[in-house]
């Protein structure tokens, strides 16, 4: 496993904590929550994508397919 890709979950994670309490500030609540869930949505497509990885790895390494 690469360590840039644990850098940029936690990039994401950052940013848009940093956008979410920015429009919760300014009385964004709906705005805050919609990008949340995007944020959330792109975190789980990059770990599916790891996972898909780790998986296809594994089958490589054991000879299964």
């Amino acid at each position: 496993m690469e360590i840039s890709i644990i850098f940029k979950l936690a990039a994401i994670g950052i940013l848009i904590t940093v956008v979410c309490q920015l429009l919760k500030k300014s009385d964004r609540d709906d705005i805050a929550t919609v990008v949340s869930i995007v944020g959330l949505v792109i975190a789980l497509t990059v770990a599916v994508t790891m996972i898909g990885d780790l998986f296809t790895t594994i089958k490589n390494i054991f000879d299964l397919g």
